[in-house]
């Protein structure tokens, strides 16, 4: 039994260094904030919330990188940035990539749909080849 999983790609590596990103910068600030002209004093628990910020909005960003679709003859798994799926393929219309979306969807009944966040337009030829390689699946099972 085939097994696939899909992860974006470009998000990813962009997030991971916006996160590194915002780490240095929030630790060179926090670090730095004790030696101010202006005369506003900082204590060293301000500048270790300032580090501490950094690390939080760091973690934020890095919640980008979450999203993972598995899928083989049996179903389809979906977990986005927050939420988590499972399909069986019976339940699943159609895998499909509108016009213009951010990512893929299946569509479910009752015109109903879950986004794919795993499968991003701005991967361009992994995204087509990850739909492709889904609605194989989806065909095979139905």
């Amino acid at each position: 039994m085939t097994t696939v999983v899909f992860r974006p790609r470009k998000i990813r590596r962009v997030a991971w260094a916006c996160a590194v990103g915002l780490v240095v910068v929030f630790t060179i600030v926090g670090l730095l904030l004790g030696n101010t002209p202006t005369g506003v004093i900082f204590r060293t628990s301000d500048q270790v919330a300032m580090i501490v910020l950094g690390f939080l909005l760091a973690g934020g960003v890095l919640l980008l990188t979450r999203p993972r679709v598995t899928a083989d003859a049996a179903g389809v798994d979906v977990r986005n940035v927050v939420t988590s799926h499972h399909y069986d393929w019976k339940d699943v219309l159609s895998v499909s990539f509108p016009d213009g979306a951010a990512w893929a969807r299946l569509e479910l009944p009752e015109d109903e749909y879950i986004s794919v966040m795993a499968v991003q337009a701005v991967d361009r030829e992994y995204a087509v080849a990850s739909v492709r390689a889904l609605r194989e699946l989806h065909k095979a099972a139905r």
